[in-house]
């Protein structure tokens, strides 16, 4: 009849599991006591957390009222809720850690609060923060405020309050201790006086309810009993304590995550809640979840090989290699070449060919590190008439360029062609604090330093063109033109075609072809990154990237000092003619695997020692004079003036300014 609808039918147990391969139905039949699933890339674990469900319903371990299923985004949740309900049970719960906890407020919080709503919720922490950071003392101002947003966060979920900053922070902040201490206290005072409640104060208000109130626990764990956590390597300190919290003396907790893809840790992830769980909950069952049914064997051979060495690999709770469950196709590509721009120009090769292949536009993608990495490649897609989508912030929507690009039109340059190079970069140096390493030590400082060195680049290109061609030197006007120009192309962009967007961004999706570019030393792995964990993040990042891909992959470098991880994806040892056909990885142009140049090593001992003392009269450590990468890079390229040291990668305005001539000093003696 018109108007009614149906309650969709339920599964018996069986019909649950018929279509689950071996290690799926051993997790799925798992329906009470502690259950690690260590669940890799493309290995259906929607699917299991979903029937899981269902089955324990079905067999009558819990009630559907009793489920909490946790995920990691309010879509993860919807979707979760759909599958199940497919299945036949629609009163199942699932929601993210912020969205339970923020319900669990909302009901207790006018009972403790003489009746008072609960607070309004801050969307940004920005809209408070940048005041108080563009009231810091000198360069300090220009500290991105997500930076120390960050940092915020990373201190809230370790529930670090500012008075404790000094002792317990270390040297996390992107700024002086002392200075963001009272910037967190002032943030917390400015946050408390507009009636708002942040983005983790959502965690640490419901931690300290349930803490303190023992009815209020009492009732929240009468509602759920039965739990299950979806990436779980990514949860941090304050959720992991929410979670013991919620659960009181219930057994009934099933974790799902992978530690190969813990990428957040900037923001208080750690894999350790996942590698340790079996240590912490008696009698933990363990089930690896390996069958991949999303790329090519050749493609999970890549990625087994990039892992097997890593921190924890051969633990039951890191779980093992990746095993293809789709048919044989094309070797990944691992390419090298002189510049960027060969490497751009291969980019559009490989696109045109893998379209050619069948390969729909909006089935290829490019991954790279950082967000400013992609305007060449946009501009290189839009001259060659190939559709493009940007995911996430467009190169000129980030706050940065549009500040940039605000300032240059308010100021007066007579400068032309190469001095006004020069007059730009001075200028980006005084007013927007590029080059100055406490500017650049957060994640979006880095972001930001790289959006100003595509700008002062394109100045850089427009003035090399006009000198090539033998035109009139090119002043400021015809720089905003072409900043104009481009943005407007940008703009009017399609919403569809070759993905681009970064490797944090590519997470939980999947594409038929994906080109990873530029992995160089200072790029993949940053040249920020120098403790292990910090190394290990940026080859998870890679894997991340690599099982992004079903069928085509291509991996390049366009440095003379091509990224570490490359070593790790050489063919381990002999292999059968059948075998080495299926997992053979094809070194274009050129063979071997690239190797990274080896420097100059007496040149690149002098250039240490300099740093050495450097540092000492500086008063600073040696790494914020140079890194180890920039310093190989200089004793590699052995630049003989400062318009080629300028361009060593990582070797910013400001400190070739600082020590331009000390280094060329340095390099002359070791001749």
């Amino acid at each position: 009849m018109a108007g009614v609808t149906h309650k969709p039918a339920t599964l018996p147990p069986d019909r649950l599991i018929e279509d689950l391969n071996a290690s799926q139905r051993e997790a799925v039949r798992i329906t009470s006591g502690p259950l690690a699933i260590i669940a890799g890339a493309g290995s259906g674990k929607t699917r299991v957390i979903s029937r899981r469900a269902a089955y324990a319903i079905e067999t009558g371990a819990v009630r559907a009222d009793q489920i909490l299923l946790v995920t990691f985004t309010d879509k993860a949740a919807g979707e979760m809720v759909e599958r199940v309900a497919v299945l036949g049970h629609g009163g199942v719960m699932a929601r993210t850690f912020h969205a339970a906890a923020l319900a669990q407020l909302r009901h207790f919080w006018p009972g403790r609060h003489d009746g008072a709503a609960l607070p309004s919720t801050l969307d940004s922490k920005l809209k408070l923060l940048a005041p108080l950071v563009g009231r810091l003392p000198g360069g300090y101002r220009f500290t991105p405020s997500k930076d120390v947003a960050d940092t915020i966060e990373w201190a809230k979920v370790r529930r670090i309050p500012p008075e404790r900053w000094i002792g317990d922070g270390g040297d996390r902040a992107p700024i002086p201790p002392e200075l963001f201490a009272r910037l967190y206290r002032d943030y917390e005072r400015a946050k408390t006086a507009a009636n708002l409640l942040d983005f983790e104060d959502m965690l640490v208000q419901t931690v300290e309810l349930l803490e303190n109130d023992a009815g209020a626990v009492a009732l929240v764990r009468s509602r759920k009993s039965w739990f299950s956590v979806d990436e779980y390597q990514d949860t941090n300190p304050l959720a992991e304590r929410l979670l013991a919290l919620w659960m009181g003396e219930s057994p009934d907790l099933a974790v799902v995550g992978d530690p190969n893809q813990t990428i957040y840790t900037f923001t208080g992830a750690t894999p350790e809640f996942l590698l340790g769980f079996a240590d912490r909950h008696s009698g933990t069952k363990v089930v690896t979840l390996a069958d991949n049914y999303r790329s090519s064997p050749q493609i999970l051979e890549l990625a087994n090989r990039l892992v097997s060495g890593s921190p924890g690999a051969g633990r039951p709770e890191a779980g093992g290699g990746l095993r293809a469950t789709r048919p044989d196709g094309p070797a990944p590509s691992i390419r090298r070449f002189a510049d960027a721009e060969a490497e751009l120009r291969d980019i559009l090769a490989w696109i045109r060919a893998v379209h050619e292949a069948g390969v729909d536009f909006n089935e290829c993608a490019v991954l790279v590190r950082m967000n400013a990495q992609l305007p060449p490649i946009e501009d290189a897609l839009t001259r060659a008439g190939i559709p493009f989508t940007v995911r996430g912030r467009r190169f000129f929507d980030r706050r940065e360029v549009r500040e940039a690009i605000r300032l240059l039109r308010r100021q007066t340059f007579e400068e032309t062609g190469d001095a006004l190079v020069a007059a730009v970069e001075r200028f980006f140096v005084d007013k927007m604090g590029l080059g100055d390493v406490a500017v650049e030590a957060g994640q979006e400082g880095r972001e930001r330093a790289a959006s100003l060195e595509v700008l002062l680049g394109i100045v850089e290109d427009l003035s090399g063109a006009a000198r090539t061609g033998g035109g009139d030197h090119i002043g400021i006007a015809a720089v905003l033109a072409e900043l104009d120009s481009r943005q407007a192309a940008e703009s009017a962009g399609p919403a569809a075609g070759v993905n681009l967007l970064t490797y944090h961004r590519a997470k939980g999706l999947e594409w038929d072809a994906v080109y990873l570019p530029a992995l160089d030393e200072g790029t993949l792995p940053i040249r920020q990154a120098r403790e292990a964990d910090e190394i290990d993040e940026e080859r998870r990042l890679l894997y991340v990237g690599i099982t992004r891909a079903r069928h085509h992959l291509a991996l390049s470098s366009a440095s003379r000092r091509p990224s570490r991880f490359l070593d790790s994806l050489a063919p381990a040892g002999p292999k059968t003619p059948r075998s080495a056909g299926a997992g053979r990885v094809r070194h274009l142009p050129g063979a071997p695997l690239p190797v990274a140049a080896s420097p100059d090593e007496r040149l690149l001992e002098a250039l240490r020692r300099w740093r050495r003392e450097r540092a000492t009269a500086d008063g600073v450590p040696a790494y914020v004079v140079f890194h180890d990468t920039t310093l190989a890079l200089i004793a590699d390229e052995r630049p003989r003036n400062l318009p080629a040291l300028r361009r060593v990668k990582g070797l910013g305005p400001a400190k070739l300014e600082r020590y331009g001539a000390e280094v060329l000093a340095v390099i002359d003696a070791a001749e």
